[in-house]
């Protein structure tokens, strides 16, 4: 990312609205919003691959059968519509995968939705998104992932509606045709 850049930007904006980027709260803002960006947008610097290579610690499993899935439910996500670059929040992120004769570390599987989460983007490419990934990191095709989620595009602004929710669903491999797989992901 080009720090200088977006504090430039940044200051530029506060102008644009009427605002003075030297008085005494906003002096500092341009370089505060330049670090949040940087910290809060960190998956744009990856592909779906590279997250995978970075987070795709597994481990034998010897028991693993076709029928037998690992769900880990609620992991807790952020993420910025790429839309109006307006805050998805309160999102909870449903994985679930069949093992392949290998299993994911399970602190790997939030990483992985978190780090795809900080993109610029859309609830449904983010869902496709943490599927791919679990499928590349996990060695399997048999992926579900079950996001919901706030979106202050509808919430702060617009219709303001806060209390409308959006759900998305991604299924790959054995849970597009398993409602028994699907529900795991309730």
């Amino acid at each position: 990312m080009d720090r200088e850049k977006i504090e430039f930007h940044i200051r530029g904006l506060l102008e644009a609205i009427g605002e003075d980027p030297d008085r005494e709260g906003l002096v500092e803002t341009p370089s505060r919003v330049a670090g949040m960006i940087e910290e809060v947008l960190e998956g744009t610097q990856y592909t779906n691959h590279d997250i995978a290579k970075m987070f795709g610690k597994t481990f034998t499993s010897e028991h693993s059968e076709a029928d037998e899935a690992v769900v880990m439910k609620d992991i807790t996500v952020f993420s910025y519509c790429e839309h109006h670059l307006a805050l998805m929040y309160d999102m909870t992120v449903n994985v679930g995968y069949i093992p392949r004769g290998r299993v994911l570390g399970l602190s790997k599987i939030a990483r992985i939705c978190d780090m795809a989460s900080k993109r610029l983007q859309l609830q449904e490419r983010l869902g496709r998104d943490i599927a791919e990934i679990i499928s590349e990191a996990a060695g399997t095709p048999d992926v579900g992932v079950r996001i919901v989620g706030s979106h202050s595009c509808m919430t702060a602004r617009g219709i303001r509606n806060a209390s409308s929710r959006t759900e998305t669903r991604t299924y790959t491999g054995a849970f597009k045709s398993r409602k028994d797989l699907q529900k795991l992901l309730d």
